[in-house]
């Protein structure tokens, strides 16, 4: 024991006595370090994230009970109750679709400082800023030109064909994907939606905006069986009414025409008059009866979200963390230099 203590003892003393010999190696390696990973940080810019929780409500088939104790073992029956197609779990792919990120096109934002206002788009394409070698890399691939004839840039989202998107498009497509993340609780069903942008203001914009585009979509999804039964039932209404009316307009017509009239042949058009127009209107009344039970419908349908946590603008940006990448870098450096010294005794020790 006493042997083995006593080797430990003499190869911490070698590695100090080591370390030290060498300190000026340390030092200009550790300062060169620093240097470089300071000149590498601080060239990224910054950036700000935002986030926003959503509870939606769900329609549930079966009972939500037990629901509440199989999300207290950890199991997620929302799928197998829920009566919707797109249940929240699937909210994430749903926003990664080029159908839900091209909307986010047209989205007006302003910065911070208020030297910019213009579109989601534009900003994303032609106002990001880039380390300073990303300017070297461009430089460089000027030097094999590529073919790069294209439409510019979209003048509004509905006039950009999801299927086939231009280089421009598809470039600032997949930036939005990368910045906007959704994650769903299985648990709860709580939505996370997190955005990252260069600037605070505009990130708690595009936060906000997402949460209401999201809520929109899922709101058409559900009243979209609602409203096209409405829709019918409202036509099916406005022909039941003029028919109505124009039955009631013959009917006066007639009877004013003939009030002072006797003979049988009168009466018994003037009562099949008055039969056709009892008879259109009891069919108004019916469908009016159906329509308000139709519009009531639509609104039974549309979901409610409850905002657990909204937008805010941040006050500090979520990175990049500049002093743990130094400290980082520094400590590798370190170490590598301590291997490097240590390189003859790790040698004779294998």
């Amino acid at each position: 024991m006493e042997n083995n203590n006593s080797k430990k003892e003499i190869s911490l003393i070698r590695i100090v006595k080591l370390s030290w010999d060498n300190r000026k190696l340390f030092v200009i390696v550790l300062l060169i370090s620093f240097v470089v990973s300071c000149i590498i940080v601080f060239s990224k810019p910054r950036y700000y994230t935002c986030e926003v929780k959503l509870a939606p409500e769900m329609e549930m088939s079966g009972s939500s009970s037990l629901s509440s104790i199989a999300s207290s073992f950890g199991f997620d029956l929302g799928n197998a109750i829920s009566q919707d197609a797109i249940s929240p779990t699937l909210y994430p792919d749903l926003m990664e679709s080029n159908d839900f990120v091209i909307k986010l096109f047209d989205i007006k934002v302003v910065n911070n400082d208020r030297t910019i206002n213009t579109n989601y788009y534009d900003y994303l394409k032609n106002y990001q800023k880039v380390p300073w070698w990303s300017y070297i890399i461009s430089s460089i691939k000027k030097l094999f030109p590529t073919d790069n004839s294209e439409a510019g840039g979209p003048a509004g989202s509905a006039k950009i064909n999801a299927f086939q998107l231009t280089k421009n498009q598809t470039n600032v497509a997949a930036a939005i994907k990368t910045n906007i993340k959704c994650n769903v609780d299985k648990k709860t069903d709580v939505i996370s939606i997190s955005v990252t942008d260069q600037d605070k203001l505009i990130c708690a914009t595009m936060a906000d905006s997402v949460r209401v585009i999201l809520q929109d979509f899922i709101t058409d999804y559900r009243t979209n069986k609602a409203r096209t039964d409405y829709q019918f039932y409202k036509e099916l209404n406005n022909k039941a009414r003029k028919e109505y009316t124009e039955a009631r307009r013959k009917y006066s017509r007639f009877a004013d025409a003939n009030t002072n009239l006797t003979l049988e042949t009168y009466r018994t058009e003037l009562n099949e008059l008055e039969n056709d127009m009892q008879m259109k209107y009891n069919t108004y009344s019916t469908i009016n009866t159906q329509l308000q039970a139709a519009k009531a419908k639509v609104q039974e349908k549309t979901p409610a979200f409850t905002t657990l946590q909204c937008a805010t603008v941040p006050i500090k940006p979520a990175g990049p963390k500049r002093m743990l990448f130094v400290i980082g870098v520094s400590f590798l450096a370190f170490t590598c230099t301590l291997l490097y010294v240590l390189r003859k005794d790790l040698m004779a020790q294998l």
